[in-house]
């Protein structure tokens, strides 16, 4: 009778564990990245009254097998279902992250490397990515080089930043090539005697400081089938003409066309030249296409545009507009003079058992011995073979009708055991009235 009381009691601190468990998996149902818990029970151990014998010829007498009286049942683990994924939710944040797949991103609280699935970060003060508990979301950050360009540094894992002055611009590019492109008709007004007898453009360019400049190229007819292109000296910042004193502009070619097809001949490209004073220094040489100009009967239509299909336009100082993460983790930061710059990337962990790891609270787990070692650096997503989804989180993968029936179970577990002790204290007090 007090081995049954025993017994009662160790299932009643069992099934009591386990109705606790099954609380805490209900009470973080809407927790995000929360991963459920379950418990298992195994048997304690016996008393032997009796152990196996094996048949005897000698007396004639077959084998017994042993007998053992249980001492009840113990705790036999608290295993997380850390593979099981929770549902999607859809917030429409763009700091707000879903792993598709088994890693975990990486933070750092106080100094030491943490684990979670809930991506549902924000921005803290200096524009650090991090936690709703204030942990540093890691991974690599990218770095200028000497031209001014970001880098991305994947030689050790940073805290990633969002909004860091240092990337608050991107660097301006100086113009390098530009085209002229349209139609010279030489019957025109403009070049007739009754006309000017040439037509100005303006090509805009770029320094290497981003300063952006108009300089003034003239179209003069010299015959029905060649014009001279050349510069005018003028330069223009906005609507004020820059003295030659501070930059002048010096270059031309002569235009060629061929008068059965009306397309250009001779040379297709020419340089210009622009050339600072000493308050302003610098010389800068610009490739001008003109292959795309005809000399049609049609009207003169003369444009002029930076860049040769895109290429060497040269661009002002770049000043962040907006900033997301897309499917590979990169921190993409977009620009108002059109850069788009990886500025970061978040860095994942897998392990080799993360059912080893534990749980550390604030949806965070910590590194065991038996969840197998971090190798201290991670890994980038796309490389494993998954992604992320932005916008959404993911949610607790708690089922709520296998708690509840778990929870029926442990209750009827508990009220059984507690049925034990109350029939062995029974018995007991039955003994106890022999003597009377």
């Amino acid at each position: 009778m007090m081995r049954s009381l025993y017994s009662g009691v160790s299932g009643l601190k069992a099934h009591q564990t386990k109705m606790d468990v099954i609380g805490n998996n209900i009470a973080n149902v809407n927790t995000v990245g929360y991963k459920s818990q379950n418990v298992t029970f195994s048997d304690l151990f016996y008393q032997t009254t009796q152990t196996a014998t094996g048949a005897n010829e000698i007396t004639g007498t077959g084998g017994q097998n042993a007998k053992q009286i249980g001492l009840g049942t113990q705790l036999n683990s608290i295993s997380v279902n850390i593979t099981g994924e929770g549902g999607t939710q859809a917030t429409g944040n763009g700091f707000d992250i879903k792993i598709n797949g088994s890693s975990f991103f990486i933070v750092q609280q106080g100094g030491t490397n943490l684990f979670t699935k809930a991506g549902n970060f924000t921005t803290d003060a200096y524009g650090n990515l991090v936690t709703q508990s204030g942990a540093y979301v890691m991974g690599y950050t990218a770095a200028r080089n000497e031209q001014g360009d970001f880098i991305l540094q994947t030689d050790q894992l940073r805290p990633i930043s969002a909004y860091g002055p240092e990337y608050m611009t991107t660097a301006p590019a100086q113009t390098e090539n530009a085209e002229f492109t349209g139609n010279i008709n030489p019957s025109d007004e403009e070049f007739t005697d009754a006309g000017s007898g040439q037509i100005t453009r303006l090509i805009n360019v770029y320094d290497n400081l981003g300063n952006l400049y108009s300089v003034q190229v003239a179209v003069t007819r010299t015959s029905s089938t060649e014009f001279e292109l050349q510069t005018t000296g003028k330069v223009f910042s906005g609507n004020e003409e820059v003295t030659a004193d501070e930059l002048t502009a010096s270059g031309g070619v002569t235009l060629k066309f061929d008068p059965q097809t009306g397309i250009i001949t001779g040379d297709k490209t020419f340089g210009v030249t622009l050339t600072g004073s000493s308050a302003a220094p610098f010389v800068k040489d610009i490739t001008v296409d003109v292959s795309q100009l005809t000399s049609y009967g049609s009207n003169t239509t003369i444009d002029s545009a930076r860049g040769i299909d895109g290429v060497g336009a040269g661009k002002p100082v770049g000043n962040m507009t907006s900033v997301g993460i897309d499917s590979s983790g990169n921190m993409v930061a977009a620009y108002d003079n059109g850069d788009n710059v990886i500025i970061g990337q978040i860095a994942v962990a897998t392990f080799t058992n993360p059912s080893g790891l534990e749980k550390a609270g604030n949806n965070l787990f910590a590194a065991t011995l038996n969840s197998g070692e971090f190798n201290g650096i991670g890994s980038t997503i796309n490389s494993l073979g998954e992604d992320m989804s932005t916008g959404v989180i993911e949610m607790s993968n708690v089922d709520l009708a296998s708690e509840f029936t778990d929870m029926i179970v442990t209750q009827r577990g508990f009220q059984a055991n507690s049925r034990v002790i109350t029939t062995s204290d029974s018995m007991i007090e039955e003994l106890l009235s022999l003597k009377r």
